[in-house]
């Protein structure tokens, strides 16, 4: 099948013309739900107006509101202007074809705070032209994406807090019904996302309201912290409101206030890195219903990086104090940890590493053994991977985020890596991209290895097994068993009960 050299689209709601560029079509800014404002603030998210003419799709729409600063360091680039109205998704897809292409749709990270599915690091070309559709998108973020206060409870049919999961899964439904006009198989769509985003992709596949929206994941540095209990959220609404000089706020008094007064709020009026357990959307813990074996069933990808303790410290997480804290209060058994970091000696060091396992690796085996316990595959990586002019730069590994730009295979087009990148970088973010399409084009419950630069196996029938991505930051691939067991073991038991990182 040969696509038109006019990119042009017919959607649902109306007719939308993209853009040609270098053999893939791209649409950008289409809505997929209507502006969230005014009355629609702190609201499900509800269908777009439909329009006869051909709408124009060769722009990104405006970015959530969410601090411009933290953007440009954290998120990757410049997310644009900012907007209430961001409720928008951009396209990419071969312009030649011959048959239905798999979707991967893209869950931006961020901290739920920050970031756009149009900032360079997730451009879609390179993925596209492998032959699969690349959708990526906008949700609401901060505390117009998660919010509950008295005043808001009672106005829908359902109790929600969660309006960015539920702007993603309008997402979702969208492409279900539209992704066919772009060339994409609405029965093969796998939901990917990085940190915030792959918490994301973690909800929803324990969400009652994504059942059936997608049929595969890859969830890339997800993270262990606990969902915020529904009373903490709206004690904290309430205190938010007061900070306005709103005592006894009424609906409308809330919508009144100005979307960007809630970005420079500090700690605790500000929103934290997880969803809000209670509502529709999420009815139980995350992490609960995993431990159970209670998510949906799919194949997922699920892995993370040799240094996520760089993102703590950013936020600051003082890592050499965890360990102090743990001496102090004689909490988990500093000497079993010691035994489990044999060599470890400084405490910012053993932080580092405890502080990195205990929120980012342990989710990882935690994911594993609940897809064994579904009949599911998973496979499980270790990305570790430093572009070879930046060893000095990167000391402990792979830092929070490192491996986007690999995944998308836009290292030249990603800030920082394409002031540094080389060649042989680029080529080895290319044998990563492969990996991941080809779970998107080949995965199923029967399948039990990935094809790429190396052979990828499944952790199947109690296997324990994962893909070492980098080997102490040269360029190669590695299968190890039962990778950090032991520790990864204990913090799965301290999980359970609760114990968490402050």
């Amino acid at each position: 099948m040969q696509n038109p050299s006019t990119p042009l689209a017919e959607t649902a709601q109306g007719p939308v013309l993209g853009v040609t560029e270098a053999n893939i079509h791209v649409w950008r800014g289409i809505p997929y739900a209507a502006p969230p404002v005014g009355a629609l603030r702190w609201r499900s998210p509800q269908p777009v107006e439909p329009w006869q003419t051909v709408r124009d799709a060769t722009v990104f729409s405006a970015s959530c509101w969410q601090s411009l600063d933290y953007c440009m360091e954290l998120g990757g680039g410049d997310p644009g202007a900012f907007s209430e109205d961001c409720l928008y998704l951009n396209v990419w897809s071969p312009a030649t074809r011959t048959a239905p292409l798999p979707v991967m749709v893209w869950l931006h990270g961020g901290g739920f705070t920050l970031g756009a599915g149009s900032l360079p690091p997730y451009d879609g070309n390179a993925l596209a032209s492998r032959d699969v559709v690349i959708v990526t998108l906008n949700y609401r973020l901060g505390h117009l994406g998660f919010f509950a206060h008295p005043a808001l409870e009672g106005e829908e049919p359902e109790r929600v807090y969660n309006f960015a999961l539920l702007d993603q899964i309008a997402a979702l439904k969208w492409v279900q019904q539209n992704i066919h006009a772009f060339g994409g198989d609405a029965s093969n769509i796998t939901l990917f996302g990085e940190s915030a985003g792959a918490r994301s992709v973690l909800s929803l596949m324990t969400s009652p309201k994504a059942v059936g929206l997608f049929h595969k994941a890859i969830i890339q540095s997800g993270y262990t912290l606990a969902d915020t209990p529904r009373q903490t959220a709206l004690e904290k609404g309430e205190q938010i409101a007061a900070h306005f000089g709103l005592q006894n706020a009424t609906a409308d008094e809330l919508r009144r206030i100005p979307a960007d007064a809630f970005w420079p709020l500090a700690a605790p009026l500000s929103t934290g890195p997880a969803p809000i357990v209670g509502d529709a959307v999420l009815p139980q813990p995350m992490l609960d219903v995993f431990f159970a074996g209670k998510q949906h069933p799919m194949p997922v990808i699920v892995g993370s990086n040799s240094d996520e303790a760089s993102v703590m410290e950013v936020f600051g997480v003082d890592v050499s104090a965890q360990i102090q804290k743990m001496r102090r209060e004689r909490r988990l058994g500093l000497g079993l940890i010691k035994l489990l970091y044999p060599g470890v000696k400084e405490d910012a060091e053993l932080g580092r590493q405890v502080c990195r396992d205990m929120a980012f690796t342990t989710l990882g085996y935690v994911v594993m053994q609940a897809q064994q316990r579904v009949g599911q595959p998973c496979w499980r990586y270790w990305f570790d991977y430093v572009a070879q002019r930046e060893h000095e730069t990167y000391l402990h590994g792979a830092w929070h985020g490192n491996e986007v730009a690999y995944v998308f295979a836009n290292l030249r087009l990603a800030e920082p890596s394409r002031n540094y990148v080389n060649d042989h970088d680029v080529a080895f973010s290319e044998h990563i991209a492969d990996f991941w399409v080809n779970f998107a084009r080949t995965a199923s419950k029967t399948s039990d290895t990935l094809h790429g630069v190396t052979r990828w196996p499944a952790c199947l029938r109690g296997r324990d097994r994962l893909l070492r991505i980098g080997l102490n930051k040269h360029a190669g691939f590695k299968v190890e068993n039962r990778f950090m067991r032991a520790r990864l073991a204990l913090f799965k038991r301290v999980m359970k009960h609760h114990v968490t990182l402050d």
